[in-house]
Formats: structure tokens, C-alpha cells, sequence
């Protein structure tokens, strides 16, 4: 079985992937008209903070744990907090909402979320997690190959012109997972072109990922915007030492909303070294 979720749970990687995600859909909220959300690696959707997984690393207590004792946040990073606490005691934090439950927290009726999880165990905790809302089918299914298949989005009489894709895969074999990635991005853009897709990917030795960055930039989006936490020097492959969200077609002035969370996230979460990098990789028209 794949941990790599519940290893991870509330660590610096989630907080930045939790933050974009949340400021995506925020944006789309912004219109009447009702969104669709893909999530190829949905996980479980809810961890246990105090689990053995967790407990391993216990990277949580230098991620949220950290924020959470923080004082005036930035807009993004409140409601992201705000978002986090919902499904918790007053005043602690006992679990971590992965991104399936944290986009169907933020979600309105009238909107949609398909939540893609392989491993059997972990699909059939996020079949429990969602046996209630209506508004979130669950796929036991590879996530790649749902972006073929359900894209673009129709239910019922419903077609759905707006959206968010979210690609957040084990990587595993970085190097195998990059080639995937942007394969079926460039199939899923001519399907569905004027959704958001939002590509997290890790950072260990930054000046592997400049082959992906490059032919992530010449797909056919209408923009492309990075942004990134580096939370130590990018010096051992052997740690995530940050990370980064590679938004394809984002939400108008998603950048000007998210330019004062990284500082502020480099300061809480970094290290001697830290960085952070918000760039257009290719500019809107």
C-alpha cells in the first residue's frame, strides 16, 4: 500500500499544494455558474494526526502545527486554517483533510468533485468519507486514465465548462512520472481547454525537474504560473526539501492572491536557506 499521504499529513508540501488548491476553487466560486473537480491521487481524504503513519514522521508539527500558532495570516493562509480546524475540536487538530475533503468542504451544491484513488484500502476509506454527499462520485480507478475518460465533464444533462484537475501523483519514479504527466495533460487541454489543472510536484535536486518545467511550458495552456517552497537548500535527493504547483490556465490575479502567502511561509516553515519563487513560466494574453 501507498503511505505516502499519511506519512506526510499536514507537512510544509500539503500546506502549499492546501492553499492553492482552496485559493483555485475560490476563485471559481466567484461565478454562479457550477465547477467540476477532478483529483487523480485523491488518498483517503482524512488522516489521523496521532496514527502510526503519521507518527513516523511527524512532519505535521513542522508544517500546520506551525501555522496554526501563528498570528495574522495572510487571506489565503486563514482560510486555509479555517478550512483545516472545520472538521476538528475547538481548539485542537486531531486530523488532516486531504484535498478531496477539503474541495468538497469548499464546494456549493450545485458544483461537483470525481475523487480518483487506486489503492483499495485508501478507496474504500474515501467511499466512506463521501457515502453521504451527493455531490462527490469516488473512482477506485487510476487517476491518469480518468482524466481520458471523463474529461470533458458531463453528468447527467450537465455539461461543465469550468474546473479544476488536480494531478498529485506518488511519484514513486520521479523520472517515469514526469513523461505521464505531461502526456496526458496534453491530451486532457485539447479535451477540456479553459479548465484550471494544478500539478504538484516535489523538490529534491531542483535542476532535475528543469527538462519537466520546460516541456510543461510548451503545452498549449493559455498560461502557466509556478509557484514554489523550498523549505531547506535543495541539496540531498534523499529528502523533500520543498515543492511546488505548476497552475496551467489559473483563475484571474490567482498570483497578486498568493504573492504574500509565500513569504509568510517561508518564514514560519523554512530553514537556514528557504526559498519560495511565484513566476509565470508563460504569461496570459
Amino acid at each position: 500500500m501507498n503511505y505516502r499521504h499519511a506519512f506526510h499529513a499536514g507537512n510544509h508540501a500539503d500546506v502549499l499544494k492546501h492553499i492553492v488548491l482552496l485559493a483555485i476553487i475560490e476563485a471559481l466560486k466567484l461565478k454562479d455558474s457550477p465547477f467540476f473537480v477532478l483529483d487523480t491521487h485523491a488518498g483517503r481524504g482524512n488522516y489521523l494526526l496521532a496514527s502510526g503513519e503519521s507518527r513516523k514522521t511527524a512532519e505535521a508539527e513542522q508544517g500546520i502545527f506551525r501555522l496554526m500558532g501563528e498570528a495574522s495570516m495572510p487571506d489565503v493562509i486563514e482560510h486555509y486554517l479555517r478550512a483545516v480546524q472545520a472538521g476538528n475540536p475547538v481548539g485542537a487538530l486531531v486530523a488532516y483533510p486531504g484535498s478531496p475533503l477539503l474541495a468538497a468542504q469548499s464546494m456549493r451544491a450545485q458544483d461537483r468533485l470525481a475523487a480518483c484513488e487506486l489503492q483499495p484500502d485508501e478507496a474504500q476509506a474515501l467511499k466512506s468519507l463521501f457515502a453521504h454527499d451527493s455531490r462527490v462520485a469516488v473512482h477506485a480507478r487510476d487517476g491518469y486514465s480518468a482524466m481520458k475518460a471523463m474529461l470533458p465533464p458531463r453528468i447527467g444533462d450537465t455539461r461543465y465548462g469550468r474546473g479544476l484537475v488536480l494531478i498529485d501523483p506518488p511519484y514513486e519514479a520521479q523520472d517515469a512520472e514526469y513523461p505521464q504527466i505531461i502526456s496526458h495533460l496534453r491530451e486532457a487541454l485539447g479535451r477540456w481547454p479553459n479548465a484550471c489543472y494544478a500539478v504538484w510536484y516535489p523538490i529534491k535536486l531542483r535542476r532535475s525537474l528543469q527538462p519537466f518545467l520546460r516541456k510543461a511550458a510548451a503545452l498549449p495552456a493559455k498560461s502557466l504560473l509556478l509557484a514554489e517552497l523550498q523549505v531547506r537548500p535543495d541539496d540531498s535527493p534523499l529528502r523533500l526539501n520543498g515543492s511546488g504547483m505548476l497552475m496551467f490556465n489559473p483563475p484571474w490575479q490567482l498570483d497578486k492572491a498568493l504573492a504574500p502567502a509565500l513569504p509568510v511561509l517561508k518564514k514560519a516553515l523554512g530553514e537556514a536557506g528557504a526559498t519560495t519563487r511565484l513566476e509565470w513560466l508563460s504569461l496570459p494574453e
